[in-house]
């Protein structure tokens, strides 16, 4: 509904949900209520003793109807919905228990793709108090400056020397130990600490990064929530300035996830950032339907080829092909390109015989804390002494 009102107006979306509405009442029986609850939000009280049956061929109803095409203003709208049920006394003895439970069962629903319907389980429950629980201590994290940097070392195959480092961010729970991104972006994400997080990444990669060699970059993952939020080329600039880092020594690596709602600010962005002498970096390249869509819209700096198609090369014929591709493409655009993921002597040197330029893995490094760096960096020099 927000891109019916954003793209067509707030009368048209209006009109959108009276239709909706109608093809509700058109669903349930005389004696069952359908009530507007907030948004786009609808419930449905069904009294019915055939129950469960009752209420999945009601839900099935739903999600068919409410899928098919609405004519509104002249304008084809197709939404789509998604059903979260729950029954009582089982899932609830009062209403604001069973809206509770329907709605934990419809954000399952949705978060399985939509356009589907599913009942409320006690798991979902324990699965949001556990989430309510991460909210609160990640929001004190953030106060409590829980976070570190952990970096991973990236390395010239043509001069097996180490060029960069990619900051990893880490989360020093007090209790869980560490955490790892994967398991609290997504929930900094959606509630808004994504923007002022990522800066703070921003300024300490670019602070710690300002005492390595002049030689040394490092690589810093961007959200797409930061793009939209218009603060980051300020805080890029912020950050360089205050570390003192020349911005050729930074390099921002985006997912094609950034692009999927390509606008003229956009690539706007992404320009201005070139200009203050930054890389752009393609990540997880080869696993979205567009990347190399992604390449024509933007010149890029690097390609990162993500990490599947390094774990298959021993087994997929498929995955070496497409490396050698991809290696070609990045040589004949003047682009770098990286094999992520490489954990064996073997794929070390598979990719460094197609054509990669660097690599990033365990193989070379684990992820580890700014005061390794020294260390692991005249490792690097001595073993590159021993062998010439």
């Amino acid at each position: 509904f927000r891109n019916v009102n954003e793209t067509l107006g707030h009368p048209i979306g209006d009109l959108l949900l009276k239709a909706v509405a109608d093809r509700l009442r058109h669903c349930v029986r005389d004696n069952d209520l359908v009530a507007r609850i907030g948004g786009d939000e609808f419930a449905v009280l069904q009294s019915d003793q055939r129950q469960p049956t009752a209420a999945t061929m009601l839900a099935q109803r739903i999600v068919e109807r409410l899928g098919a095409p609405f004519m509104i203003g002249g304008h084809q709208i197709i939404i789509g919905a998604s059903v979260g049920i729950a029954m009582a006394p089982a899932d609830g003895d009062t209403a604001d228990r069973l809206l509770k439970s329907g709605d934990q069962a419809l954000n399952r629903a949705k978060g399985e793709g939509g356009g589907a319907y599913r009942f409320f389980e006690p798991e979902m429950d324990a699965r949001m108090r556990a989430r309510r629980a991460l909210e609160l201590d990640l929001r004190q994290a953030m106060i409590r400056q829980e976070f570190e940097l952990h970096y991973q070392p990236i390395v010239s195959l043509a001069r097996n020397r180490i060029t960069g480092f990619e900051a990893l961010i880490r989360w020093m729970h007090p209790e869980r130990g560490v955490i790892l991104p994967d398991d609290f972006i997504p929930l900094a994400e959606e509630i808004g600490l994504i923007v002022p997080l990522g800066e703070w990444v921003l300024r300490r990669a670019c602070g710690d990064a300002a005492a390595w060699p002049k030689d040394i970059k490092v690589a810093v993952n961007l959200s797409p929530v930061q793009f939209r939020s218009g603060r980051l080329l300020q805080a890029v600039i912020t950050a360089l300035a205050a570390s003192g880092l020349p911005g050729n020594r930074l390099e921002l690596e985006i997912t094609e996830t950034v692009l999927l709602d390509e606008t003229i600010g956009t690539v706007a962005t992404l320009h201005q950032l070139r200009g203050l002498g930054v890389r752009v970096c393609m990540d997880d390249f080869g696993i979205g339907y567009s990347s190399l869509g992604y390449l024509r819209s933007f010149p890029f700096d690097k390609i990162k080829i993500d990490r599947s198609f390094i774990h298959d090369l021993g087994e997929s014929g498929s995955s070496l092909a497409i490396l050698r591709a991809v290696a070609g493409l990045g040589a004949s655009l003047g682009m770098t390109t990286t094999a992520e993921g490489v954990e064996t002597t073997a794929q070390y040197d598979l990719v460094k015989a197609e054509g990669c330029d660097e690599a990033q893995g365990t193989f070379i490094g684990e992820p580890a804390p700014v005061s390794a760096i020294a260390g692991l960096l005249d490792r690097f020099v001595r073993r590159d002494t021993a062998a010439a």
